[in-house]
């Protein structure tokens, strides 16, 4: 990319930035304003930035200007557009419904594949068409102006609560992000993970456990994950011989907990909180427990893994002296506690509490961990937040866009309270045999599309299913929400499996199988915290949710030796019987 390119790019950037985070300082500004214009700069990273050849930077760029000229229109309209509540009532009006959405389906085809898009077009066809199916599954039909019209110029549909959390929220931690990862806070996280666990046995594992958890939780996304701490411990792994494969699969579970792991948790945890009203603070507290419980479950299966291949820890001169692990760990700390103090001592909300951490790490770009200042160097690292932040932003919109517009197609046709009465007399009013159904429908969506579009859609459907079965809104939630996430190890489609063998130059198939077993806690921690619902209520009963937390980490502990650990075939079987019934009983 020449200057001049990367100059545009680099201000398109720090325009997203300041737009995003002025709409937290400025008041009360229309959604219909600031939602389209939250797609207006979206729209170039998708279709010119990324675009690989002249063919897709033709068609890019009038798909550009196509939504641009549509979500214009919206913004500069939405006065009068609010008054129509949801119905076209000119030409004009139906040519700009239909733009916004072939502009919405081929942003998030070039984004992320075909799968979502594909989904979505699907729900559209069924919008404009299902009143010709015969059966339940029909729906009464609705006016070509009213149908459109409420996915594209009212607050529901594409302008809807998804994409005002794309706005407000996820874009904001999305630039802390990019912030923290373009100091020195990456390399404070290895060098706390390998002065943590570095010299016991099964080091380098450890190390990679610890510092994609710590990563992960400010990424939320477990294939960038794999990428870069994956870049430092892959290869640590493979010189001290661990087997191509576990070192591959490490990596991979490891990642994929970043988006389980408090503080961000990624883009779902934003979208759990408009959905369910809880607070930002309260699902953090919820999900503590059940992501350490995860960690500890790779911790264990490392253990385990080492009786079988005896793993070695990482030699002394590869451990970063005390003074530079203290200095460097200052770089992602202070902005996590600046992060933490506002929210849970200074009672802000997260995305202004988020701006703090962002302002404090911003500071700390002048400065590396010898405490010296550069001005090159400095200037490298903001050019550098600006392109990561646009990419990410637009690559978060694409997908949040086009799952508003599933969701807005199940709420005008009634399709999700259908599916939702399938669910239900398909388990026969049952509660696990219900829980079943949705995780099965979790798995093949999560294959499909990514973990926040999964989540959204099965939570849609699903989720009135389960709480009229007895969950705890939160409790249907967390589950679903891990089981959105188990397509990132499991076979045929695991993305965080792919890149991780890929980096180690191994059969994907092999680095599967160990990570399945590695990653037994995304399996069995969502169906132990429906057993123990006390899990995800430390806030309201820390006792009882820590005795949960230590009989939940016993079975666990069992389950992975009995899978994992070279011993007898009776002696796994029992260990693996023993700790299912200990984790699915209550006490």
């Amino acid at each position: 990319m020449t200057a001049p390119g990367r100059y545009f790019w680099m201000v398109l950037g720090a325009v997203s930035i300041f737009f995003h985070l002025g709409l937290i300082f400025s008041g009360l500004v229309p959604n219909l304003l600031s939602r389209p214009l939250h797609m207006t700069l979206a729209l170039p990273w998708i279709f010119l930035f990324a675009a690989k050849n002249r063919n897709q930077l033709v068609t890019g760029t009038i798909f550009t200007f196509a939504g641009l000229a549509a979500s214009f229109y919206i913004a500069l309209n939405e006065a009068s557009l609010s008054d129509q509540y949801g119905f076209l009532n000119s030409d004009l009006q139906i040519v700009i419904g239909f733009t916004l959405l072939a502009v919405t389906l081929e942003m998030a085809r070039r984004a992320i594949g075909w799968p979502l898009p594909t989904v979505a077009g699907i729900a559209l066809i069924y919008g404009f068409f299902g009143q010709y199916l015969p059966g339940e599954f029909g729906h009464p039909g609705i006016p070509l102006s009213s149908f459109l019209g409420n996915l594209t110029i009212a607050e529901g549909g594409l302008w809807g609560k998804l994409t005002g959390v794309s706005v407000s929220i996820v874009s904001i931690f999305v630039i802390m992000g990019a912030v923290l990862n373009s100091g020195e806070a990456g390399q404070g996280f290895m060098n706390l993970a390998t002065a943590a666990a570095g010299r016991l046995k099964g080091g380098a594992a450890k190390v990679s456990t610890l510092s994609s958890a710590l990563f992960g939780s400010i990424s939320g996304s477990g294939s960038a994950n794999v990428a870069s701490t994956g870049a430092i411990t892959l290869p640590a792994m493979t010189k001290l011989g661990y087997p191509k494969a576990l070192a591959g699969a490490v990596e991979a579970v490891a990642s994929s907990g970043g988006q389980i792991m408090p503080p961000l948790m990624g883009a779902g945890a934003f979208v759990m909180v408009e959905l369910t009203g809880v607070p930002y603070t309260d699902i953090m507290t919820a999900a503590l427990l059940p992501a350490i419980l995860y960690f500890v479950t790779v911790w264990v299966g490392i253990n385990a893994f080492d009786r079988k291949f005896n793993l070695k820890s990482l030699p002394k001169d590869q451990q970063p002296p005390l003074k530079t692990v203290l200095i460097t760990t200052g770089f992602f700390a202070l902005p996590f506690f600046a992060l933490l103090e506002r929210m849970f001592i200074g009672g802000t909300t997260p995305q202004y509490a988020a701006c703090i951490a962002i302002l404090v790490a911003f500071v700390l770009l002048f400065l590396d961990s010898r405490l010296t200042f550069n001005l090159k160097r400095t200037f490298l690292r903001l050019e550098d937040v600006c392109l990561t932040a646009g990419k990410q932003i637009s690559m978060i919109a694409a997908i949040i866009l086009c799952a508003s517009l599933i969701i807005g197609v199940l709420g005008a046709t009634g399709l999700g309270v259908k599916i939702t009465s399938l669910i239900i007399s398909g388990s026969n009013e049952m509660l696990w045999p219900a829980l079943l159904l949705t995780a099965i429908a979790c798995l093949i969506l999560g294959m499909e599309v990514p973990t926040t579009a999964a989540y959204v859609i099965c939570i849609s459907v699903a989720g009135p299913a389960l709480q009229s079965l007895g969950l705890l809104p939160l409790q249907a939630h967390l589950f679903v929400f891990w089981f959105a996430l188990l397509s990132t190890i499991t076979p045929p489609v695991c993305g965080a499996v792919f890149i991780a063998a890929g980096m180690v130059n191994e059969n994907w198939l092999k680095v599967s199988f160990y990570a399945m077993a590695l990653g037994l806690g995304l399996y069995l921690i969502p169906l132990g915290l429906i057993a123990n619902p006390n899990l995800i209520q430390l806030a309201d009963t820390p006792w009882s949710a820590l005795f949960a937390f230590l009989k939940i980490a016993i079975g666990l502990v069992s389950v992975s030796y009995g899978v994992i650990a070279p011993l007898p075939w009776v002696t796994r079987g029992v260990l693996t019987i023993i700790g299912l019934i200990i984790i699915f009983i209550s006490f």
